[in-house]
């Protein structure tokens, strides 16, 4: 499969938001080595995807007691990786998640390596939606590895430290998606990764694959995944692909 081609076109970084705060915004050049957390251009190809439909019954706590989020609560993360250049972009909806986010991470909303049912660390930390004022918070983007979470393991390191999105592709279903707020400390919603098909066929949405492999997002029929995907995330990634190609 062909691989993203890096650009030297300057690019602002978009901050990460804290507890709803936002951190400084830095400008770097998407040609230097990126850092923990680098916001970077959305490649022209990836490796696989993901759907997360997050709901608050799936919410495990540290001590892998089942521990509900949020009444009424739910969220959709929808992955696209890139790992052979450690990129996962990310667009992330949460609906009738109220509070203020926390958690002892640096961002209250991660994925973490854990299959279901059981409590796991961080992995990666994105950014936190930010509330629309209909309900809803949105967070869109691209991070590139190494990753950090700001979450100290029993072996002093960071839990994202040595992480590859390899990994996460090795084994999908050992990862979850989840956040977290004041109110719901363990979770306000969560769910595991569904892997869905990365190019092949024209969805219709704007999101076919060209020859090659190169570019597409389409989506195969069938699975609880590419259903999921369909119906809560298809706009976004049609979104998402129109401003690649603007």
């Amino acid at each position: 499969m062909p691989k993203m081609t890096r650009t030297t076109k300057k690019t602002a970084i978009r901050p990460l938001t804290i507890g709803g705060a936002a951190a400084t915004a830095v400008t770097l050049f998407a040609a230097t080595p990126a850092f923990a957390e680098t916001e970077v251009p959305e490649p022209s190809t990836f490796t696989s995807a993901y759907t997360v439909m997050a709901t608050p019954d799936q919410v495990i706590n540290n001590d892998g007691v089942a521990t509900p989020g949020e009444p009424g609560a739910t969220g959709t993360f929808d992955f696209r990786v890139n790992s052979d250049t450690e990129v996962i972009c990310y667009d992330i909806t949460l609906r009738g998640v109220t509070g203020d986010y926390q958690s002892p991470a640096k961002t209250a909303t991660h994925i973490h390596e854990a299959a279901q049912g059981q409590a796991g660390p961080p992995r990666i930390a994105f950014p936190n939606p930010v509330d629309r004022g209909d309900g809803t918070r949105t967070s869109s983007g691209c991070l590139q590895g190494p990753f950090t979470t700001g979450v100290t393991s029993d072996a002093g390191s960071d839990t994202g430290t040595g992480f590859s999105l390899k990994q996460l592709e090795a084994n999908p279903a050992g990862f979850t998606g989840d956040s977290h707020t004041a109110s719901f400390a363990a979770g306000v919603v969560r769910g595991q990764l569904t892997q869905v098909p990365v190019g092949g066929v024209d969805t219709g949405l704007g999101g076919a694959a060209t020859e090659g492999g190169t570019a597409g997002f389409g989506l195969a029929a069938g699975g609880a995944g590419a259903l999921a995907l369909l119906g809560a995330g298809a706009y976004v990634l049609t979104r998402r692909h129109r401003q690649a190609q603007a």
